[in-house]
């Protein structure tokens, strides 16, 4: 039996991971309901996995924020103190994370090795790049993207499936949080 492996998503609706100008964490659109989900998303036993460029983003905005700031919400500390699996082949040990580890090499096939291997699901929250190469490799079982009510337009940065093969999703669960956030996740296949 394989682990299941989740591409974790936050969304624009114009399909940006981010924006800039004056647009703030969440795109300002976060409520309590969202924090409290996503606690719970981050509460089970599971392996994260993410690229050496997420891994630094995260190292980064963690290391440069305060107790008081969103980017210490309750389930990013959650997801920061789950074992961590970055496939990198620029990082080296011991990383700025309480258990991590860096394993070299081609995502698709750390990640099919991990699939295999692991007693927890497999979860990862951005890293793009990675991700739509192992969307393309068939390895995501889950793509769970949650959708935040704007259109960034010219200031909209990291297009989440820019590149990426087509796929055909099946809609396995949706919900709406505070009355505007959209979390929908599929089960995607190859189109």
């Amino acid at each position: 039996m394989t682990a299941t492996y989740t591409f974790d998503v936050f969304m624009s609706l114009d399909g940006f991971g981010a924006a800039g100008g004056d647009w703030t964490g969440y795109w300002g659109k976060q409520g309590p309901e969202l924090l409290e989900h996503r606690l719970g998303l981050y509460e089970a036993e599971q392996r994260m996995v993410l690229g050496a460029n997420t891994y630094r983003l995260f190292a980064r905005m963690l290391a440069e924020s305060t107790e008081d700031s969103d980017v210490r919400d309750p389930w990013v500390t959650r997801m920061r103190n789950l074992p961590l699996t970055v496939v990198s082949t620029t990082l080296a040990e011991p990383l700025d994370w309480p258990d991590a580890a860096v394993v070299g090499g081609d995502a698709v096939e750390v990640v099919a090795r991990l699939k295999e291997e692991s007693d927890v699901p497999l979860r990862s929250h951005g890293s793009l790049s990675m991700n739509r190469a192992l969307l393309a490799a068939g390895l995501v079982d889950r793509l769970q993207v949650t959708l935040f009510p704007v259109v960034t337009g010219r200031t909209g940065l990291d297009p989440i499936f820019a590149g990426a093969e087509g796929f055909d999703l099946e809609l396995l669960e949706s919900r709406t949080l505070d009355g505007r956030i959209q979390e929908l996740v599929y089960r995607p296949t190859l189109h």
